[in-house]
């Protein structure tokens, strides 16, 4: 694998870290939680610099259905990421406590909940729509390009199981709530052990990818079309 190949990966790997750990606001700390935020930030700046060609092809070629979608679901995710650097820095205590920054608290704050919890499953559906291309690269990786049936049916057994959970963590942790805001305070468990907030997060976020990968793939089928991959 290319040098600039493995970068990528690995920035986009310590995004999706960063990402959960930015779920857990209540449960890291909020120094923690704007720091994190700041790295997550910066790296996504990174990650967009490293896919110029992206931008740059927007342009070109046909648009598919699954092109289409890709690039809507592109463009959600940086919306969404622009909308909580915005209302983060407008809600900054630590990090850019030294900008001038008076009211609109009120704003910033329910800005903050819908983009972050519309960007984590934003977030995870990019992630889904690219599954089959990082999976592709995992393989390789490991030196294992032969698709084995057996692994494959337990793979997707334990995708059924990991769905079924973030389907129970989902509604569990009242995500609909903030998406839809019916709610403008995000309720935390204190008592919640980070690591099981954490499998919660995973699950929800697995769930999402799983959605995404097979609409892709069901979309590919009918289609005749493959996906399109990032550059």
């Amino acid at each position: 694998m290319k040098p600039k190949m493995m970068l990528k990966m690995s920035i986009d790997f310590v995004m999706t870290v960063l990402l959960l750990c930015q779920m857990a606001y209540m449960l890291i700390g909020e120094t923690a939680h704007e720091w994190m935020g700041t790295a997550l930030f910066l790296l996504f700046i990174l990650h967009h610099i490293l896919n110029w060609r992206w931008y740059k092809n927007l342009s070109a070629g046909k648009y598919s259905a699954v092109r289409i979608l890709q690039t809507i679901v592109d463009f959600l995710v940086l919306f969404s990421m622009i909308g909580l650097m915005i209302s983060g820095i407008m809600m900054s205590r630590e990090v850019f406590a030294f900008l001038p920054i008076g009211g609109g608290m009120g704003f910033a704050r329910i800005l903050h909940m819908l983009t972050a919890y519309w960007g984590f499953i934003f977030m995870s559906i990019h992630l889904g729509l690219h599954w089959g291309m990082i999976m592709s690269m995992i393989r390789k990786l490991s030196g294992t390009s032969k698709i084995v049936p057996v692994r494959t049916w337990i793979l997707r057994v334990l995708a059924v199981i990991i769905c079924c959970f973030g389907i129970y963590s989902f509604f569990r942790h009242n995500i609909a709530d903030y998406l839809f805001v019916r709610s403008q305070f995000v309720f935390f468990d204190l008592e919640q052990p980070l690591i099981l907030f954490f499998g919660e997060y995973l699950a929800m976020m697995g769930l999402w990818v799983c959605i995404a990968y097979y609409a892709v793939r069901l979309i590919s089928k009918c289609t005749g079309k493959k996906p399109i991959k990032k550059g």
